[in-house]
């Protein structure tokens, strides 16, 4: 099977159902669903900055064959030592869409665009340890494994453990 071809864009307002599904559906995100939240709030947000805020955003992950959403990126800004910019990145793509060669790339792709449009160093993303495909897909996506966050999320009831991993500005592009 061929990787279908990706590109990232901007919201539309079209792409809010969809963001509405990720906050209703029990699971449909997978292991972050968190429980049900505000189904209103991505048309205010999408209404305040349509998801292109300076210190947080998101993207679509396009199939550009099909002109369909199959998912999305964001990224949202930490600070270390209180002046080190950095971001943290997360992936959500719909179940039919996952375990194409897709994740990987619009995570590498959101790295390149923030590298070359913000002067951060640093890229990280976490993830859950039960989520073996992510690990892959990051590691594909050049980012290296730092480490075990203790205690980090907490999920169906009770405290869990996740990975943390990072890509700084210097390490090689896996486009």
């Amino acid at each position: 099977m061929t990787e279908p071809s990706i590109r990232l864009r901007p919201v539309e307002e079209n792409d809010l159902t969809m963001f509405r599904r990720f906050l209703t559906e029990p699971f449909l995100i997978g292991l972050d669903w968190g429980g049900f939240r505000d189904a209103q709030e991505p048309a205010r947000r999408f209404a305040a900055d349509g998801y292109l805020g300076a210190n947080d955003g998101r993207l679509m992950v396009e199939v550009e064959d099909d002109h369909v959403a199959a998912g999305l990126v964001s990224y949202r800004a930490g600070l270390y030592s209180g002046m080190a910019k950095y971001w943290e990145i997360g992936i959500a793509l719909l179940p039919e869409w996952r375990g194409r060669g897709i994740g990987w790339r619009a995570q590498a792709m959101l790295c390149d665009y923030l590298f070359h449009h913000t002067p951060a160093q640093r890229i990280q993303a976490a993830t859950h340890l039960e989520n073996v495909a992510e690990q892959k897909s990051l590691e594909k996506a050049g980012f290296q494994l730092e480490g075990r966050i203790r205690a980090a999320e907490f999920r169906a009831g009770q405290w869990r453990d996740g990975c943390l991993y990072s890509r700084l500005r210097d390490d090689p592009s896996s486009l």
